[in-house]
């Protein structure tokens, strides 16, 4: 099973005034560590737009164990935790240089058409991408 991993080091303009990263950059670094895990599958997410499909958030939850300051490097893994075909949900744990683990979440998204929003099947659209990911859905029931 793939779990990708993304380095990001904090920089200040992400901390708050207590000089810990604010909360909703964490998002943006699940975002990071999504495009790194399909970019590692073999796809683009700017591919899959320039074809008409985009990807939205249609759920996202974080669970914040130790926070991150300016100057440290964080470490974002991410994975697939859930596929239907529709509906893909993305693992993510975020941690410091010494392996601790700061951030835990998923998001959860559907493929829809860029002009109507309406819902699409990733077996139809993007067949390619379908097989890796039934593929990492199989490896992960395995484990």
């Amino acid at each position: 099973m793939l779990r990708s991993k993304t380095k990001v080091e904090v920089r200040y303009a992400e901390t708050d005034q207590m000089g810990v990263v604010y909360h909703a950059n964490y998002l943006v670094w699940f975002e990071l560590g999504r495009t790194a895990y399909i970019r590692d599958l073999g796809f683009s997410y700017a591919q899959m737009e320039k074809d008409g499909i985009l990807s939205p958030v249609t759920e996202i939850h974080a669970y914040y164990k130790k926070p991150l300051t300016y100057g440290q490097e964080a470490f974002v893994e991410t994975w697939v935790e859930e596929y239907t075909g529709v509906k893909v949900i993305y693992g993510y744990e975020i941690r410091n240089s010494h392996g601790d683990l700061c951030i835990t979440g998923s998001s959860t998204h559907v493929c829809v058409k860029k002009d109507s929003f309406r819902p699409v099947s990733m077996k139809k659209y993007f067949p390619e991408w379908h097989l890796a990911y039934e593929k990492e859905k199989k490896q992960k029931q395995e484990l």
